[in-house]
């Protein structure tokens, strides 16, 4: 069985070459196909001078030359990362600055935009043009561009890839952030080869399922469409999506089975209507990035009656945790589940203690899932990356887990329910309040689509509960004093929201999450005048 990334796709080709590995728009690939386009792309990666563990940074929407690139590099021994394609030019350099980047491949209107921002990438000696068609390279400063078809005809056929072991680095991908620079995960193989396994075990994965991937490559949960795919000898179908509706119309299209997306998506495409075309073949759908609403679960379901709907919670630094079960889903909505098949997860104190059954606590990671650190960055490392507890003591050597950071509680039966991020926990008048339990409350009411609560200062009451919300489109006229009321109805009088924004959007991070921290930042001062 596969241990290296790329060999997901050459087992395949090997057992089932006809069969259809991915597609795009009008063009698709077998397995075949993929395999042969990945090996003569690899050989060409080499003959550009690419060295053992080195990086290439790809910077692409979603298309077929992106999923080569992934594993052709995988395949020529070197590193691969994923940037964002809604990143800005500043911060992709930042990126492609602090891996060393060697090689990056990109389009041309997007290396337009960013080029006078790679003067500081001198690391970086190669540019691939997917849409150039120039046949040579071309100097440009301190390294050189040349076409996907210059580089494919230029590769040296009889150079043999590096060899790897399944603890060699397979990728980085650096975790989105509104405040201080992105943090780069490392990945190795055997953390995503074992994270494709335990996935397609759970969510029954098998080589006559289509997957639809929507979400960014360069966020986990998106590239976890593509390994379990492969793994799983299944196919995926590439999107980058404009409007939730048009998600829904590709599943009919394309006859999906599996579709993943966050909260965000979800809470959208609940008030959409279904056709049955499109609810036919589909066999399930997951969430994770963040708690999906019982009102959205309960949309879901009376849309898509007999899909099964998957509830789960990972974390880029261990890839996946937890998921729940579907036969869970009516009887505790608002749980993350249990471990993944392959994982141990921990609820800990803050001395490194388990927690009793429903006492908070920190959500701590172990097993082969765990990534290898931070690139380049060890304070941070030490930091999230630190020895597992419950260590046997007859072991000599210490087992590393990764400590979340997130709150959790488990129930007798064992399963696990999201409390907040440490971070994100409000203190008001010496309560600790979850964000997430005042946003249920709200998404109960049946009238918003998004809904955000944030601590902001408050000279009383130390962190004041404030909520910014989207209104459901299809409700009555939502206004503040109609919210209010509905949680002074439900909720106890220090979680009732001291302030209520009502706006058109809410801002979303590069992975389609709601991006808290700018909101935090935008409503830092709101109770400024009360504060002096």
């Amino acid at each position: 069985m596969s241990e290296l990334l790329h060999e997901l796709i050459i087992q395949r080709a090997n057992t089932r070459p006809a069969a259809p590995a991915v597609t795009y728009k009008d063009s698709s690939l077998s397995y075949a196909d993929l395999s042969a386009e990945i090996t003569s792309a690899a050989q060409s990666l080499i003959g550009l001078g690419l060295a053992k563990n080195e990086r290439i940074a790809i910077y692409l929407p979603k298309r077929l030359e992106t999923v080569v690139s992934f594993f052709a590099t995988s395949l020529a021994g070197g590193v691969f990362v994923p940037i964002n394609p809604l990143l800005k030019p500043t911060q992709v350099a930042y990126i492609l600055q602090d891996c060393n980047v060697r090689i990056l491949i990109t389009s041309q209107d997007r290396y337009n935009a960013l080029k006078d921002a790679l003067t500081g990438c001198h690391d970086m000696h190669t540019v691939v043009l997917l849409d150039n068609k120039h046949d040579t390279a071309e100097n440009v400063g301190h390294f050189q561009t040349l076409g996907w078809s210059a580089m494919l005809a230029n590769g040296g056929s009889d150079t043999l890839p590096h060899r790897r072991i399944d603890t060699d680095i397979a990728a980085i991908l650096y975790t989105s952030g509104s405040t201080g620079n992105p943090k780069g995960v490392v990945l190795s193989h055997r953390n995503m080869v074992a994270g494709a396994k335990s996935v397609a075990q759970y969510l029954e994965n098998h080589e006559h399922d289509r997957l639809l991937a929507v979400l960014p490559f360069s966020f986990d949960y998106g590239l976890s469409q593509l390994t379990t795919s492969f793994v799983s000898g299944a196919c995926t179908v590439l999107m980058d999506y404009l409007f939730p509706r048009d998600v829904i119309k590709m599943v009919a299209k394309e006859g999906i089975t599996g579709l993943a997306a966050v909260p965000p998506l979800w809470n959208q495409i609940a008030q959409l209507p279904w056709p049955e075309e499109a609810t036919d073949k589909l066999r399930y759908i997951t969430n994770s990035g963040g708690a999906l609403p019982k009102a959205t679960i309960a949309s879901l379901q009376k849309a898509l009656p007999t899909t099964n709907i998957y509830l789960m919670y990972g974390l880029t630094e261990a890839f996946r945790s937890t998921f729940l079960p579907p036969s869970e889903i009516n009887k505790r909505p608002d749980s993350i589940g249990k471990a993944i098949p392959n994982a141990e997860v921990i609820v800990v104190r803050e001395d490194g203690t388990q927690c009793a059954s429903g006492e908070p606590g920190e959500l701590v990671h172990k097993g082969s899932l765990v990534s290898m650190g931070y690139w380049n960055d060890p304070n941070k490392t030490n930091e999230h990356f630190k020895p597992a507890p419950n260590r046997d003591k007859g072991l000599p050597l210490q087992e590393i887990a990764v400590w979340s950071g997130d709150t959790v509680r488990m129930d007798e039966e064992g399963y696990l329910y999201f409390v907040s991020r440490k971070d994100d926990m409000i203190k008001t008048s010496g309560y600790r309040v979850s964000p997430t339990e005042v946003e249920e409350v709200i998404y109960s009411s049946n009238l918003v689509e998004q809904v955000a609560a944030i601590g902001v200062p408050h000279a009383v009451l130390g962190q004041a509960v404030v909520t910014i919300l989207t209104p459901n489109a299809h409700s009555d006229k939502v206004d503040k004093e109609t919210i209010l009321a509905y949680c002074k109805s439900k909720l106890p009088a220090f979680m009732v929201p001291e302030h209520i924004v009502i706006r058109q959007n809410l801002p979303k991070n590069p992975n389609g999450k709601i991006d808290r921290k700018t909101l935090a930042k935008e409503y830092q001062d709101l109770f400024q005048e009360d504060n002096e």
